[in-house]
């Protein structure tokens, strides 16, 4: 059926009939009336009666939800459950959009400048809006794919936005590749001059200045942008009681309402007058700062770190080996504790590097190192993504042991994998596999490998010999956690064979270390938490943490949380009283600018994601019925620990 009658973009819809709808979870949601105001927000335990209308219900899910209903509405929210009572049997409307789409089409440039410009300006064609609105992650489309070729090549089906922003910046790659997120985010046009500046038609014109300071300003006006454009957005669709906009709207001198109805270019000249510094304590934490060579292939990547709105760097890092990278502790533990090396076989040869360390939630590298502390990059990871099919069956989960010295670790994922009773999950354990059979594993479609064992440069071992990753005719696993000594190049060959991501490591693992590790991310998976966050927050439980990194694309994951957002707490106990510190992680779900309400004692706030909300405090029995809610992991008086393991003294 057609799209149009729903307030917002939705990729496709049916017609049902139905006298009632029960969810099995809560889920946040957004009821307007037929011209889109706003008339009940849910929240758990509460009851709106909204009598008979024409409404609009809007489901913040993993897919975006729609629902058009003319009649009567009930909406009652409990904890674990949702119930929509339209009275009578009546037809409703069910529209849906997805938070991840895929690019539309493919740009193809040249290596020269001039082309480049061109192609990275089209990328702003995937806004779905030009309003303030493009703030949230579901109104910014997957910008299309860039290759390199022999001519420009920009497809015709694109409608890139005239928002009356240009971008001018010095001929070379370096400059261009800095300002493809800012120039998307703008809906700008990168054309030559012989400085860097913005210029609007309107006639204001912001210098962005040259080298390093460069990279920082073109950083600064994106976070500022942005930010302000997640405030002013309060005054449409979303009137959520937005924490920031509370906390900043003092001190800044424009009327939000006056700027919602102002076109890109004039907000640009309201915005850039405002001092960064009365902002910045504010800002959500940005949740990507990629490092970037100006190799001309590396244009391929950009439309994926641009999804991300990620920060984008020229690379600033030193040169390491992977044994400098441990620290005295671990070569303390070394000398007596069992490693997962094997017995023989070569070791890898790898070049790694300590990238220049941000403010962001994240890092990534994108070069021929390793980076230590950062995701390793490639653009044939992302591509993967876009390949696999959308799956409606059940996850499927294969843990590996081929070490019986190792089996706590096996006994551990097997209880943790599938234990969320509302998703479909599958696992598959298995023990001590041969070549044979470990290699259809690997080239079979499964969405989640976790592997325990031994691996050297010459393969995975295996009871009859050592299956060597670059030998597979395909890979099917999607997402992998090889919990092995030196499991990099073994892990790199399964990215270039077709998977998506994965965690793997640079040198020798200490067992005991190694256990921890991947049982602790092993349940952080389980809850929805993407490779990158989960391998940050397992790494700090151990001093081999700095051993461990993500390659490939480090925001896939294998579920979602209950709560749409994994978060973390950071619980600090006083007399009587407890300071609850919540640390959000972005999701391919919900990226940069979805907002998160932490169901906390009377909180009625939203707060942007991501990184550290403010500090709750509250007594023993409101910290128990939030910890109750759902499991999350916990940092408690500085002892990592799971939601459902705290125990209160009142």
């Amino acid at each position: 059926m057609g799209t149009e009658r729903f307030t917002f973009p939705v990729d496709t819809a049916v017609a049902v009939e139905a006298a009632e709808l029960t969810l099995e979870q809560y889920v946040a949601t957004h009821v307007r009336d037929a011209e889109g105001e706003l008339l009940a927000v849910s929240e758990p335990f509460s009851t709106h009666d909204l009598g008979t209308g024409t409404y609009s219900i809007e489901f913040n899910a993993p897919i975006k939800m729609y629902i058009r209903v003319e009649g009567s509405l009930e909406v009652t929210a409990g904890a674990t459950e949702m119930t929509f009572d339209f009275g009578d049997e009546t037809t409703i409307l069910v529209g849906a959009r997805s938070y991840h789409d895929n690019p539309a089409t493919t740009i193809t440039t040249t290596a020269d400048p001039a082309d480049m410009m061109k192609a990275v300006s089209a990328l702003g064609s995937a806004l779905k809006t030009t309003s303030c609105e493009r703030s949230y992650p579901t109104l910014r489309g997957h910008p299309p794919m860039i290759e390199l070729g022999d001519e420009l090549d920009i497809p015709e089906t694109l409608d890139t936005p005239e928002t009356g922003v240009t971008i001018e910046v010095r001929p070379s790659l370096e400059e261009i590749f800095v300002v493809a997120s800012l120039a998307y985010y703008l809906g700008a046009t990168i054309k030559p001059g012989e400085e860097a500046r913005i210029i609007t038609d309107n006639g204001y014109v912001h210098p962005l200045g040259e080298g390093t300071a460069f990279e920082r300003e073109v950083e600064r006006v994106l976070k500022q942008t942005f930010f302000l454009d997640c405030l002013t957005s309060t005054e449409g669709h979303y009137l959520d009681s937005l924490y920031e906009r509370i906390v900043v709207e003092d001190r800044i001198q424009f009327d939000f309402s006056e700027r919602y109805a102002r076109s890109i270019s004039d907000q640009l000249e309201i915005d850039l007058q405002v001092p960064f510094d009365t902002l910045e304590p504010d800002m959500p934490q940005w949740k990507l700062t990629t490092h970037i060579s100006q190799s001309p292939e590396n244009v391929e990547i950009l439309p994926f770190l641009v999804n991300d709105l990620a920060v984008i760097r020229t690379p600033a890092a030193h040169t390491v080996t992977p044994s400098h990278a441990q620290t005295a502790a671990v070569d303390e533990f070394m000398r007596d504790e069992f490693t997962r090396s094997s017995a023989g076989g070569a070791s890898q040869q790898i070049s790694v590097v300590q990238p220049e360390s941000t403010d962001s939630l994240e890092q990534a590298w994108v070069g021929e190192d390793a980076p230590i502390g950062a995701t390793k990059a490639t653009v044939s990871a992302f591509r993967n993504r876009l390949h696999r099919d959308v799956k409606y069956e059940d996850i499927d989960i294969t843990v590996v042991c081929n070490d019986e010295a190792m089996v706590d670790e096996h006994n551990v994922a097997a209880d943790v994998y599938g234990s969320r009773e509302e998703l479909p999950f599958t696992v598959n354990l298995e023990t001590n596999l041969t070549v044979e059979a470990l290699q259809e594993i690997l080239e079979s479609d499964t969405d989640f490998f976790h592997y325990i064992g031994h691996i050297d440069n010459d393969g995975f071992q295996c009871t009859d010999g050592r299956l060597d990753a670059a030998t597979l005719d395909s890979v099917g696993v999607d997402a992998f956690l090889l919990n092995a000594c030196r499991s990099y190049n073994q892990g790199m060959h399964l990215i270039e064979g077709g998977s998506i991501g994965g965690v793997v490591t640079l040198d020798d693992v200490i067992d005991s270390g190694a256990f921890r590790i991947g049982s602790t991310m092993a349940r952080l998976l389980n809850r929805g938490f993407p490779l990158r966050a989960a391998l940050t927050i397992a790494s700090d439980q151990t001093v081999i943490g700095s051993q461990y990194l993500v390659i490939g694309d480090g925001s896939v994951d294998i579920a979602h949380a209950e709560s749409l957002m994994p978060y973390l707490c950071d619980i600090r106990s006083r007399e009587g009283t407890y300071d609850v510190s919540i640390r959000t992680y972005p999701t391919k779900c919900m990226g940069l600018g979805s907002v998160f309400r932490p169901y906390i004692g009377d909180n009625q706030l939203h707060f942007l994601s991501s990184g550290h909300l403010k500090t709750f405090t509250v007594d023993t029995q409101t910290l128990q019925e939030f910890l109750a809610l759902e499991e999350v992991p916990v940092v408690l008086d500085g002892m990592f620990m799971w939601s459902t393991d705290v125990e209160l003294t009142a």
